[in-house]
């Protein structure tokens, strides 16, 4: 792999770029020749390079990363990126974690990694993806806790859990909660806390609730009692204990002990925030040497609403967060917040580090934002290298809340590539 700053090697290797010949990402009906189009800005032509650089099928990623969150992106494309621009032990970062899947998928590698995000939630998610529990000792810690039969959520969560179910769910609040206020919270907690978080709500029965929405979003009480009448169904009792350890032995399966280890360590040392990603003055200047990331765009994704639920159970205020979340309603607006933000990356990054901002494709296509994130990166004073397009032959769900798959449903990741 290429980890090089010839801006012309790297622009050499994605033209050239033959995906049978990586090992990692082979898959035998790639197209294999790579088009090249061009960006004209301001009397300068940048590359965009169209291929299927990598697959979300050919390549498993690690079962780590099966964590629902709306609006995220494959390991497959902060692996690539991971691989190609940085070596063992250099630091990569993401201003907007989401779930996490770039500075997880940089732990596996052996970098690493710095996260934040704004939304509280999503470092519940990743944090404690990142210092692995042994499963004996999980399960010893969740026999331990004490729950209450009569315990009830003081909200009305009948259309979503069975009594039983939802007295379990209020016992393990509870009890996080006390651990956290009396700063007795571990690693053991962490990851109940991440694991139940992921399970509340859900479309099948490994999850607390009655058949809801995918994971990745929780609708409100109202919408659920619809489902419950079209589907005719009642909340069945969920044994949470259960379902805990299956989706723990899921996460962990086909982990070495030695991958264990390293993530541990890693995850010991990475600086993990919660801040804007405009005012990050926890990260030192020049630490970064590449960024992956993918910006919420416009305001297509309401995360706070789709958390409303997570942010009971941890004790959060949804509305606090709704408020601190940047959720641009124009592309003018957008653009201001992002102009922003790279002058935070432009400070953070090394000397001869790099970016991979990726921003796909909204609206239907109408508004291609690789073209209006080239300009802000330039004045932020970073150099475009390049325009990957990422382009894969299949259809994706995004398409419901607005990212739009082409006529022959052909998903596309649309990354610019800049370097300092």
């Amino acid at each position: 792999m290429i980890k090089t700053n010839n801006i012309f090697k790297l622009r050499k290797y994605l033209q050239d770029f033959t995906l049978a010949e990586e090992s990692d990402f082979f898959n035998p009906n790639s197209q294999h020749q790579t088009q090249i189009e061009f960006l004209n800005y301001n009397q300068q032509s940048y590359p965009k390079f169209i291929n299927e650089f990598w697959t979300s099928r050919q390549r498993q990623a690690t079962a780590l990363h099966e964590i629902s969150y709306r609006a995220c992106f494959k390991p497959q494309l902060p692996h690539f990126f991971i691989r190609l621009l940085t070596e063992s032990g250099e630091v990569v970062y993401d201003p907007f974690a989401g779930r996490g899947t770039t500075v997880l998928e940089a732990a596996l590698l052996n970098r690493n990694i710095i996260a934040n995000d704004i939304n509280p939630i999503s470092r519940i998610l990743y944090a404690a993806r990142l210092q692995v529990p042994k499963l004996s000792k999980l399960e010893q810690r969740l026999a331990e806790i004490p729950f209450e039969k009569t315990a009830s959520a003081n909200i009305d969560l009948s259309m979503f859990f069975h009594p039983d179910t939802e007295a379990e769910i209020v016992s393990l609040k509870n009890y996080l909660a006390e651990r956290q206020q009396n700063g007795k919270e571990d690693l053991l907690d962490r990851w109940l806390r991440m694991i139940a978080t992921n399970r509340l709500t859900g479309h099948s029965t490994g999850f607390f609730s009655v058949y809801s929405l995918p994971p990745n979003q929780a609708i409100s009480p109202q919408s659920q009692r619809k489902i419950n009448i079209k589907r005719n169904q009642q909340p069945e009792y969920r044994n949470t204990r259960a379902l805990i350890l299956k989706k723990s032995k899921s996460l962990l399966k086909n982990l070495f002990p030695a991958t264990i280890q390293q993530l541990n360590e890693i995850g010991q040392r990475a600086l993990f925030l919660t801040q804007d990603a405009r005012f990050t003055d926890k990260i030192a200047d020049q630490s970064v040497r590449l960024t992956v990331t993918s910006p919420p765009f416009l305001n297509v994704v309401q995360y706070a609403n789709d958390n409303w639920l997570r942010c009971w159970f941890n004790g959060i205020q949804s509305e606090e967060v709704a408020h601190q979340l940047t959720m641009a309603k124009s592309l003018e607006e957008w653009l201001q917040v992002m102009a922003q933000v790279f002058t935070e990356l432009y400070r953070i990054t090394q000397k001869d580090g790099w970016l991979a901002f990726e921003v796909g494709e909204v609206r239907r296509g109408k508004i291609k934002l690789e073209e209006e994130i080239v300009p802000l990166g330039l004045q932020a004073r970073f150099e475009c290298v390049a325009i990957l397009i990422n382009q894969q032959t299949f259809t994706k769900t995004a398409n419901i809340w607005g990212v739009a798959n082409n006529a022959k449903g052909t998903n596309t990741n649309r990354i610019v590539i800049f370097r300092k």
